[in-house]
């Protein structure tokens, strides 16, 4: 039987992806056994050779070297002592669930407690969570919330949904979080296509770019390099009520990616914070270092306007309200 253009094409497209997917599990799968592997092997020499902390650390430093020689990114010491955190933390192989990513298991395997670890394992699962949510969730104590709750199979939910916060605390995936999650998505791409066709000097960088440290992950929303003031640019944006840790944020965003991007004949990177509240909307514009001074009399002038970027995030949301009415 002959088929549409229509409907052939939408055949063949879901084959390509479920194929895609089923290498993607499997490289997955893959990846978590080795790095499972390599941290046993580590934890075992440890043990074996009684080694002091900070031998051990010598040891890991010396060892990532090697192997990264050998295979390029992924074996820095950080990730090695991830690796072997990962391992400590499930010592069976056949428990570790492959449904989930490494960066998802980098995160669960800094908690200290087995009972936490299984849980957000579990909730990861069961919501479908990216890893940036997962630490949304281990950040804002979804667990702990957990324990204060009524034990109840009587007890009415709605009276646990009076807050939008207990929504991200149950895992749940009510229709005004897709909402948003959505707006967000539509207002960086105008942001990305707006700085590209008529900023002055902006280069496309990275968009939400994973940055690590020894404790956490962060992703910063947009990335740019503006050749002409020749300093990154970086823009994170909140639909939510802004408050004292977003604005200490963008500036912590700020010092790391002048300690680790900066180059040493770049000028100090810039943070622009967007906040997209259904009332008000907020721009701000932070740099460090003591330079405002250089940041009035050279940045600004090529830097987009307060009102254009309050603008584009007006225009979104009344877009989406419209939309979603």
């Amino acid at each position: 039987m002959e088929l549409s253009g229509n409907i052939l094409f939408n055949a063949i497209k879901e084959i390509i992806i479920q194929s895609r997917l089923k290498v993607f599990r499997m490289a997955n799968s893959t990846l978590l056994e080795s790095y499972w592997h390599i941290g046993k092997l580590i934890v075992e020499n440890e043990q074996q050779g009684k080694l002091r902390a900070d031998y051990g650390k010598s040891t890991l430093k010396t060892l990532s070297k090697q192997l990264t020689l050998e295979f390029g990114k992924g074996f820095d010491d950080r990730n090695l002592n991830n690796m072997r955190a990962f391992y400590k933390a499930f010592q069976i192989w056949y428990a570790v669930r492959t449904e989930l990513s490494w960066t998802h298991y980098r995160l669960i395997s800094r908690l200290d407690q087995e009972e936490k670890r299984s849980y957000y394992v579990n909730e990861t699962i069961a919501g479908n969570w990216s890893s940036r949510t997962l630490q949304r969730q281990i950040e804002t104590l979804a667990f702990e919330r957990t324990l204060t709750q009524p034990n109840s199979s009587t007890y009415n939910i709605q009276n646990l949904l009076k807050d939008p916060y207990i929504f991200e605390f149950l895992g749940l995936n009510p229709e005004t979080s897709t909402t948003e999650r959505n707006l967000e998505t539509a207002i960086i791409d105008h942001l990305q296509k707006f700085l590209l066709e008529f900023g002055k000097g902006f280069a496309f960088v990275a968009r939400q770019q994973h940055i690590v440290t020894d404790t956490s992950d962060f992703f910063i929303d947009l990335v740019f390099y503006n050749y002409i003031l020749k300093c990154f640019v970086i823009i994170d944006l909140k639909t939510g009520s802004l408050n004292h840790q977003d604005i200490g944020q963008i500036d912590m965003y700020i010092r790391m990616y002048d300690d680790l991007k900066k180059g040493k004949d770049d000028n100090p990177t810039i943070g622009i914070l967007l906040c997209s509240e259904k009332d008000e909307t907020i721009v701000k514009y932070s740099i460090l270092n003591d330079k405002n001074q250089l940041f009035a009399s050279k940045y600004l002038l090529y830097l987009p306007k307060e009102e254009e970027l309050k603008n584009i995030i007006e225009q979104d949301r009344l877009r989406f309200e419209l939309d979603n009415k």
